[in-house]
């Protein structure tokens, strides 16, 4: 079954991407939820006018997303979590500690979903984070847990 996104969907595709899914999947989850559409003449008629039309809004905003991405480029941010003498923290760090990290000591406000962690964070170190702020746009910060 072929359907058209109408959100960006992990390990799918982005939005307004015209995808194949098995059909029980596109029917009973993605349908009903309002995260896709069937691919059928006047859907993808309608799906042309909104791309032209996302496509000034997106870069009118990728230059927001440049100018993020620069002041991001070289910081560290430090975050504090509880940890054990091993080193081993209690939990997990997750992009909602990265997002609040961000908000407090670098005063920029971006998206918790837009955060992707490549590991699992677990351990006292320094890591780094992905954030994509668009398709053609990722940037990569540098976080350190520290004792609190």
């Amino acid at each position: 079954m072929e359907i058209i996104l109408l959100q960006d969907i992990d390990n799918l595709g982005y939005k307004h991407d015209r995808v194949k899914v098995k059909p029980g999947y596109g029917r009973n989850f993605l349908i009903p939820q309002k995260m896709a559409v069937i691919a059928n003449k006047p859907n993808l008629v309608k799906l042309d006018a909104l791309v032209k039309e996302e496509e000034a809004k997106e870069t009118a905003r990728l230059e927001e997303y440049r100018e993020l991405a620069a002041q991001l480029e070289g910081k560290t941010l430090k975050i504090a979590v509880k940890a054990g003498t091993s080193g081993k923290i209690f939990g997990s760090v997750t992009n909602v500690q990265i997002h609040h990290a961000l908000k407090d000591q670098l005063n920029l406000d971006i998206e918790r979903k837009k955060i992707v962690l490549p590991e699992e964070v677990k351990t006292m170190g320094t890591y780094q984070a992905e954030i994509n702020f668009h398709k053609d746009l990722k940037s990569v910060i540098e976080f350190e847990l520290v004792q609190d």
